[in-house]
């Protein structure tokens, strides 16, 4: 990537010459910030590790994406799906080794992006990217039950006031997010009123002093790095997987579009630097991001570093305020969150209707997937196979073959009509009367394309079955590409 496109982007931006977007920035940066803190000590108690750790992950990491990044206001920070992966690595070699694979994980990511993974995102099909979005809804919704089961009584209708201030509070104004107020509201009446609930400051500690950059404390040999290296390919595979998908869901959202390999580069450069300081890793945060982008109304890179630069603020100088806010108030976000990411005219009576069956298929598919695994990337790559599945059967469909014989009876023209590839070709022998047709015999090709090595071998066979009874086989009607196959393969393939 030329410098001018890494640094593309670098105009006057437009917080700095309108007041408006810069409130809506920094108010945005801020609640994204205190969303971040329950969620970053979830993750890292999945990890294994110190609640800081995952804390100072989800600083460097939004900090770091700010400025290197392709996707303005997305919000990268410790995720469940990388916690996930590295636990194991953790819980049987230790932090020294889950520090070593996150900035190895960032080199692969770095590696990835410059050979052009972010370009395999055109493959995703839309059933799919609707799975997607469908399914982070779900698990957003189902990461709340726990905050909402064997809980005190009060917690339910703090949820309930916190969902109504959303809705009816943007209503009034627009000048503070309503999330914000939600936050500030509750921890009011919790505080004043001596309401015991579930409060951020139950799921941890939170850190008192910056994270201070080191080397990760392993042997630096061979066998360290064949001990690292899945975990950290792993990783890297996720971590884009969720971050290239999320690039997209905002891209869609803001009718903007964004550089994807410059965020897989990104990506890569946020985990180093991560790891570095001795955070667990992340990758974008679709929650979080809908937070700023969708209820929030961010839209620069200036949110996505304050919400990182705020959580540090709101851990070191106001952790003990910090620790009051009751988790009712961050879960009522969260659910409103999902209620607003779920697409539900995908599951409308009237849309399903008009939605072919193979399309509704693959987009369930793709939500039980992620939601019975817990892993976004999981669920995209079966969905994106299901898809493929399912457009090779219905393109398979298209191939036919019709025959015409010439009045004298000695020539017979079979028009073949589709796309020829694996799926259809296979087909395609049984489709002619070799016994009875005359000698001699044409197949026209002119409305058809060939597409694999299956084709020219399917029509290699139907030549020598003509053959082997003493007929003629001509062929017609290629256009450049197919011609061009069928000369370099015809007649070299095993059995043809």
């Amino acid at each position: 990537m030329s410098p001018s496109a890494w640094l593309r982007g670098s105009r006057r931006p437009s917080w700095l010459s309108d007041p408006k977007v810069l409130r809506t920035e920094v108010l945005g940066g801020l609640v994204v910030a205190l969303a971040l803190i329950p969620e970053a000590i979830s993750f890292s108690i999945i990890a294994g590790v110190d609640p800081a750790v995952g804390l100072f992950a989800s600083f460097t990491m939004a900090v770091t994406i700010a400025l290197v990044g392709g996707r303005p206001a997305m919000i990268s920070a410790a995720t469940g799906a990388v916690a996930l992966v590295i636990a194991p690595l953790n819980r049987e070699h230790g932090f020294g080794y889950l520090v070593a694979a996150v900035i190895l994980a960032g080199v692969f990511q770095i590696v990835l992006g410059a050979l052009g993974v972010a370009k395999l995102m055109r493959f995703v099909p839309r059933s799919v990217m609707v799975g997607f979005v469908n399914s982070l809804a779900v698990l957003i919704f189902m990461a709340q039950v726990p905050e909402m089961t064997d809980v005190p009584w009060p917690v339910y209708p703090l949820i309930a006031a916190g969902l109504a201030m959303m809705v009816f509070f943007p209503r009034l104004t627009g000048v503070v997010p309503a999330p914000l107020v939600s936050i500030v509201i509750l921890t009011v009446i919790t505080v004043a009123a001596g309401i015991a609930v579930p409060t951020v400051g139950d799921k941890g500690d939170l850190p008192s002093a910056l994270p201070v950059p080191g080397l990760p404390d392993v042997p630096f040999t061979l066998d360290t790095l064949t001990t690292v290296a899945p975990y950290a390919f792993a990783m890297a595979l996720v971590g884009l997987m969720e971050s290239l998908m999320t690039a997209k869901l905002v891209d869609d959202i803001t009718d903007t579009r964004s550089s994807k390999t410059r965020e897989s580069l990104g990506q890569g450069v946020a985990n180093i630097v991560t790891g570095f300081f001795g955070g667990m890793g992340g990758c974008a945060m679709i929650g979080q991001t809908m937070i700023n982008v969708r209820v929030s109304g961010a839209r620069t890179r200036l949110s996505t570093f304050l919400a990182g630069a705020f959580l540090m603020v709101l851990c070191i100088v106001f952790g003990p305020v910090v620790s009051d806010i009751p988790m009712a108030a961050l879960v009522a976000i969260m659910v409103m969150v999902s209620v607003a990411t779920f697409d539900w005219h995908s599951i409308a009576p009237r849309t399903l209707r008009r939605m072919p069956l193979g399309e509704t298929v693959v987009m369930l598919v793709t939500v039980v997937c992620v939601v019975a695994t817990h892993n976004l990337a999981i669920g995209v790559v079966v969905g994106s196979i299901t898809a493929m599945v399912v457009f090779a059967r219905r393109v398979a469909r298209l191939a036919e073959v019709t025959a015409v014989t010439d009045p004298d009876g000695a020539t017979v023209v079979y028009r073949v009509t589709g796309e020829l590839f694996f799926a259809s070709s296979n087909e395609l022998v049984g489709q002619f009367s070799y016994a009875t047709d005359p000698d001699r015999v044409v197949i026209d090709l002119s409305a058809a394309h060939i597409w694999d090595a299956s084709s020219v071998a399917a029509l290699d066979a139907v030549g020598t079955k003509y053959a082997q009874r003493g007929k003629t086989v001509e062929i017609v009607g290629l256009n450049e590409p197919s011609a061009r196959m069928h000369k370099t393969l015809s007649g070299e393939l095993a059995g043809g």
